[in-house]
């Protein structure tokens, strides 16, 4: 497996922007596909913000996103890892981690001291990576967990 700044392998966004528009879907109330997918375009441009990275071999595997902000709460908070997924048949091998490691690697980087993400159940697979609780709030009617990590201590 290899990861891949989505710059480098533009032809898989539009699958990205389904696994994303699947699974998160009801965090974007009124988000057609067709927007997510346009909401993703800024990811191919040469920037450290907004960045999809993506985990590869012969078939795409996963993606984690790095934003500016993630939610439309919190507004003060950037910047933000985001779109953490890794497709179901191949969960718990360490790809998830992997990416998430990545995002960490490429903001300290661009310069950045601390990132922060959401998550509604995956509070344990964070924390293992050395994220900390921020707060709990509901958003979009989710109990959801913000965690943040400092970067310069990870």
């Amino acid at each position: 497996m290899e990861i891949f700044d989505l710059q480098q392998c533009p032809d898989v966004l539009t699958q990205l922007a389904q696994w994303h528009h699947d699974e998160w879907g009801d965090y974007n109330p009124g988000l057609t596909l067709e927007q997510r997918i346009q909401r993703m375009r800024p990811h191919l441009e040469d920037v450290a913000v907004p960045s999809t990275y993506v985990a590869k071999d012969h078939d795409v595997l996963g993606s984690a996103d790095i934003v500016h902000h993630d939610m439309t709460i919190h507004q003060e908070l950037t910047p933000w890892l985001a779109s953490v997924y890794v497709e179901q048949s191949h969960r718990r091998q360490g790809i998830g981690s992997e990416l998430v490691k990545h995002v960490m690697q490429q903001a300290v980087v661009a310069g950045y001291s601390k990132l922060y993400l959401f998550t509604p159940d995956q509070v344990s697979f964070y924390r293992r990576l050395g994220w900390q609780q921020f707060s709990k709030v509901s958003y979009c009617g989710h109990d959801v967990i913000i965690m943040t990590v400092d970067l310069q201590s990870s």
